[in-house]
Formats: C-alpha cells, sequence, structure tokens
C-alpha cells in the first residue's frame, strides 16, 4: 500500500492550491481527481460564466459605438462565442495540467503524485481509488477533502439539462435562445441575466420572490443593476412565487402567482435554474469513518472536521462558496497540518466581484449588513462622474461607498465600487480591514492619475474633512453621512 503525508481529494482551486502549499513543507501528496483538473471553477463555474461575461459586454459596448457611425450591429456568431469560451477552458486547464507535468522534472519529482478516479475514505487513513476496473487502496497521514459542489436542483422542475437547465447546461446549447427566463435573483442568477441580454438575442425574464433583486446588497446597488437590466429588456417578475414549470412542445411554459395573489403565465425557449449548490460528499466516506454534517455542508472548526485528521475546504464547508476563498482554505488547512499559521482564518476581508452590468465589487461589510449588526458608522458616497478616468472612459455610471466606524479612528467597516474597474478599486481597502486600521493611510497614498483608485483617496479626505470636493456643495454627486441607531445626520466640516 502506498503511504502520503497528505491526501487531497478534488482537484479544483481549493484542492490544487492545498496541493501546490503542501510542496512548500516537502511533503508527499497525492492529488485525487474524478474529473478535470481545475474543477467547476474552470469548466463549468467561474472561469466560463466570466468568458461568457467578457464576450456579452464586448459585444453590447461593440452594439452602443456603433451608433457613432450610423452602422447596424451585425447578427453574432454564437459558435464562435461558444468556442472562445471553449478556448478559454482548455487554456487554463491545459495550462494547470501542464503544471503538474512538468513538476515531475523539477525539484519535487518525488513529492507530488497524480491521480484520475473516484475516492472514497474507507477508514481515518485509507482511500480507496476506482478508474474503470482498477481499484488501489492508499494510506493518507492527514486528508483534505476539496470535492466542490454542483448546481442546486429542485425536484419539482423539470430538469433535463437540454430546455430546463442549471449552470452546467449552459455549455450544451447550440444557439441563443430567443426567450429564456432564470429562476433565482441571486448573484449567479443576475449575472446570467446580465450576459444573455447583452448579446441582444435573447429576451430574458427573470423570477424575484422580492420587491428587488440581490436583497442583500444595499438599495443604491440594485438601482443601477435593475434600471441596466430593464434598459436590456430584461422582464423583472417581482414579488413574484413559480407555481408551475412544465416543458411543453420543446419550450417552458411556467406559471406565477404574485404577492397579490394574481397568476399569470408565460411561454419561453429555455429556462436557468439559479437557485444555489450542493456540496459534493454523498458517497465520499464508509459509515464507519463518522464526518459530521449538517444541512449546509460539512461541520468544520477551522477547516479541521470531527475526524482529527482530516480536513475538509472549499464549497464543501459552510462558508462562502467562492473560488478566491476556496484557495484560501486549501492553503490555511495545509498549515494548520504542517505549521503553524500566523493567524487563524478570517472572512472579514474578502473581496468579491458580481459581474453585472456595471460590475460590482467589495469587500468587508456593507450598509444593509451594519445596519443589520446595529452599528453606529460613518458613510460616504462618490459618484463616478468625479473621477477623471471615469470621465474618459465617457461611463460615468456608478459610485465608490466607504463605511467606517463612527468615532476617531474611522477603522474601515467596508467599500463598495459600482462601475468600470470596480474590482481594481479595492485592493488596498482589503489591506487596511485586515490590518483592522484606519483610514489615514488612504489619505496620502500618491495614486496614479487617472484612475479609479483616486476616488477612494478623495471618500477617504472627504470623512478627514479635507477633500476637494465639498458634499454640502454636490449634494447629487456626494453624500457624507453619520448613522447613530440607525439615524442618519449629514456631516457637516467647518
Amino acid at each position: 500500500m502506498k503511504k502520503y503525508d497528505l491526501v487531497i481529494i478534488g482537484a479544483g482551486p481549493s484542492g490544487y492550491a492545498a496541493a501546490m502549499r503542501a510542496l512548500d513543507f516537502r511533503k508527499k501528496v497525492l492529488l485525487v481527481e474524478r474529473n478535470s483538473v481545475g474543477g467547476a471553477g474552470v469548466v463549468n463555474g467561474a472561469l466560463s460564466s466570466k468568458t461568457w461575461w467578457e464576450l456579452s459586454r464586448e459585444t453590447s459596448v461593440f452594439r452602443k459605438n456603433l451608433k457613432r457611425f450610423n452602422i447596424e450591429a451585425p447578427s453574432v456568431n454564437y459558435d464562435e462565442i461558444q468556442a472562445e469560451v471553449h478556448r478559454a477552458i482548455d487554456e487554463r486547464r491545459s495550462m494547470l495540467e501542464l503544471h503538474i507535468a512538468q513538476l515531475k522534472d523539477s525539484n519535487y519529482s518525488n513529492l507530488l503524485e497524480f491521480k484520475n478516479g473516484n475516492a472514497k475514505l474507507i477508514s481515518q487513513t485509507e482511500i480507496e481509488i476506482t478508474n474503470g476496473a482498477s481499484k488501489e487502496v492508499v494510506h493518507g497521514d492527514y486528508i483534505i477533502l476539496a470535492t466542490g459542489s454542483r448546481p442546486r436542483y429542485l425536484h419539482e422542475l423539470p430538469i433535463d439539462e437540454k430546455i430546463v437547465m442549471t449552470s452546467d447546461g449552459i455549455e450544451s446549447m447550440d444557439d441563443f435562445p430567443e426567450s429564456m427566463v432564470i429562476v433565482g435573483a441571486g448573484v449567479i442568477g443576475c449575472e446570467y441575466a446580465t450576459i444573455f441580454s447583452g448579446f441582444g438575442k435573447t429576451k430574458v425574464h427573470l423570477i424575484d420572490k422580492g420587491n428587488r433583486i440581490l436583497p442583500f446588497e444595499d438599495e443604491d446597488v440594485v438601482n443601477i443593476i435593475e434600471r441596466n437590466m430593464e434598459n436590456n429588456g430584461v422582464l423583472i417578475h417581482r414579488n413574484s412565487k413559480l407555481v408551475r414549470m412544465e416543458i411543453r412542445n420543446e419550450r417552458v411554459e411556467y406559471e406565477l402567482e404574485y404577492n397579490d395573489g394574481g397568476k399569470e403565465v408565460f411561454n419561453v425557449e429555455k429556462a436557468l435554474i439559479s437557485v444555489g449548490r450542493t456540496p459534493n460528499y454523498e458517497n465520499l466516506w464508509e459509515d464507519g469513518v463518522n464526518i459530521n454534517i449538517n444541512k449546509r455542508g460539512i461541520e468544520d472548526n477551522d477547516t479541521q472536521t470531527n475526524v482529527s485528521n482530516i480536513y475538509v475546504v472549499g464549497d464543501l464547508t459552510a462558508d462562502i462558496s467562492l473560488v478566491n476563498v476556496g484557495e484560501l482554505e486549501g492553503r490555511y488547512a495545509v498549515e494548520r497540518i504542517f505549521g503553524k499559521p500566523k493567524r487563524k482564518l478570517i472572512y472579514e476581508n474578502i473581496s468579491t466581484i458580481m459581474f453585472l452590468s456595471p460590475e460590482v465589487a467589495g469587500v468587508g461589510l456593507n450598509e444593509t449588513q451594519a445596519r443589520e449588526n446595529k452599528l453606529d458608522y460613518k458613510v460616504v458616497t462618490l459618484d463616478y462622474s468625479c473621477i477623471p478616468r471615469a470621465i474618459a472612459k465617457r461611463n460615468t455610471q456608478g459610485f465608490i461607498k466607504l463605511l467606517v466606524t463612527n468615532d476617531e479612528d474611522m477603522k474601515i467597516l467596508g467599500v463598495k465600487v459600482v462601475g468600470n474597474h470596480a474590482s481594481s478599486a479595492i485592493q488596498a481597502v482589503a489591506v487596511l480591514i485586515s490590518m483592522n486600521k484606519g483610514i489615514e493611510e488612504l489619505a496620502e497614498c500618491v495614486h496614479p492619475h487617472p484612475s479609479i483608485t483616486e476616488g477612494i483617496q478623495e471618500c477617504v479626505r472627504m470623512l478627514m474633512g479635507k477633500s476637494m470636493f465639498k458634499p454640502t456643495a454636490l449634494r447629487d454627486k456626494i453624500t457624507c453621512r453619520s448613522c447613530v441607531d440607525c439615524v442618519y445626520e449629514d456631516i457637516i466640516f467647518n
């Protein structure tokens, strides 16, 4: 029986990151994957959908720019769009596979081994790997479970991945549908609504059980996203409940019931079900292993399960299901096993991005969360029209919102950026949140000009009472307020 210091089951983002971190400790590692290296983070998840989004955004911008030249937009070639997405997937997957192959000819040659197959824990330290007709059992002193997740199914819906699909079925379409209903108005549902409406070929319907999409987001963020969706032809079914969905004549018929009791029937070509993801832990271990699970996933304490030598990372846990979080957890679990982390794993400074129109990036708390936590805070909002880079790009739609503690320290609680280059504007703030620092460090940085990050600097200076733009003058573009006991008051500087 082969023996390893660490066996990692799953070569998605978290498992791959864990394997590479274990090499830093010069440990003998076995990485097992039943499908493709990269997991859903590459094949039918983050990379795939974001490539669709980039191509959709480029198409939308191209169509708008053609108006300057009085040229009608040409038809979008679905086959070429799909092929470009596949090329992106293959490029990333091939790079990961090449990396593993070339490690065999490096100073890690005797440390890392990769196997394709289904892995199952038959004891606390023994793993059975099945590949076709062959089976073998290996020993792992430590084990990391990183088997990811899959789209959540609603069993009352006729999901066939051809007409009624989850995100897994998107890649199998052979053309843009003329119409599509999306069930679920969370981040993924809204991203796909943005993608398909952006190509200008699909009439998108979006079912929202509440009175607005993205219920966890601040209202000012949602207002921009909803307005852009509707301007792109998206029909948002607000305050609605899906009571019936059927496949009829190779199309989708669905019935909604609204909060006022009214009902309505719609007919579209395709349906996309986007109601979250389910962790992949079925048949992952024998009953005698006794790993604890709950409704949200495998129970863990700082990535360690109740079985002392078995750790869990990525989408299997109850934490945030994001690629960057999974990678962070994978590296951290290895550091717990073979070293001593400098600090406990924290999630407060996790940067996020929503690929919408426009893009939305943030780190830390938003206003909705600050109010739910009954925090007193100061908040400044700066419109993109005040930022030279946004003006130069001829797109001033968006804003920056910065939250700090309502005291002299003004420690950063969170930032939200809505607009072009949003994701590149938040990293300095993320570092300061992780360091539990105030805002002075940002006030005097010399930012490149013109850049979107200059807007964050202006927000900081505004909170410190030394901004170039005064909120008392540009009330429609800038706000600076305090919130105490959920009561707002404008901040006035002498």
